[in-house]
């Protein structure tokens, strides 16, 4: 297989993965119809980093710990599982007042960007699912005689190129709609809805076997 077949049929294994519905979709989607366009890229950037970041440490060999290291692995799983239970218990707590109907602050001098990265950012780093997968799928894409580093960086900058394809698609349909989800009562459902999807994937970590 040479670099551009390499290239093709990774880019369609992870572009199938990208449109599945998941935990990042709900955490774009629900950022973007309750705190606005500018803290939705803030998730996005934040995600995106963490995808880089495992194409990094999958291609220098380091993430392959977690395919060999049981140890390594519930470390990163549990911290994962508490990360996302907190997460989600958060969102059921919030509560909004009936001003909610007024528009939000989005700069990040509110407050609203940098969390939402960070957000983003955690969500993925403290996923050990997406490091496993770096670690199975990278190698079967690697053509014989190319630097591994650098063609892995590769492989990850298409995976986040198609992520922020998928990612412009659900915040513009978020903008198209978000005017139909003013209501403090709505915006209190959707809150507790991403919540519990959040906390279901958490716990869905937790009971999966490594």
């Amino acid at each position: 297989m040479d670099v551009y077949a390499s290239i093709a049929s990774f880019a369609l294994v992870v572009g199938l993965l990208t449109i599945t519905p998941g935990l990042d979709t709900a955490l774009i989607l629900r950022t973007s119809l309750l705190a606005g366009r500018r803290a939705a890229w803030g998730v996005v950037l934040g995600i995106q980093i963490g995808t880089l970041t495992w194409g990094l440490l999958t291609s220098v060999g380091l993430s392959a710990l977690l395919a060999a290291s049981h140890l390594a692995y519930e470390v990163l799983r549990w911290a994962g599982v508490a990360y996302l239970v907190w997460m989600g218990v958060q969102m059921l707590r919030t509560k909004r007042d009936a001003d909610d109907d007024a528009p939000q602050p989005e700069s990040p001098e509110g407050g609203r960007w940098w969390p939402a990265f960070r957000r983003g950012l955690l969500t993925n780093l403290l996923n050990p699912k997406v490091g496993v997968f770096y670690v199975a799928m990278l190698p079967q894409f690697m053509p014989d005689g190319v630097p591994h580093a650098a063609m892995g960086l590769l492989l990850a900058g298409v995976h986040v190129c198609e992520g922020l394809v998928w990612s412009t698609l659900l915040i513009g349909f978020a903008g198209l709609v978000r005017g139909w989800l003013r209501k403090p009562s709505v915006k209190r459902g959707l809150d507790r809805l991403t919540g519990v999807i959040v906390i279901g994937f958490g716990l869905r970590l937790a009971v999966e076997q490594s």
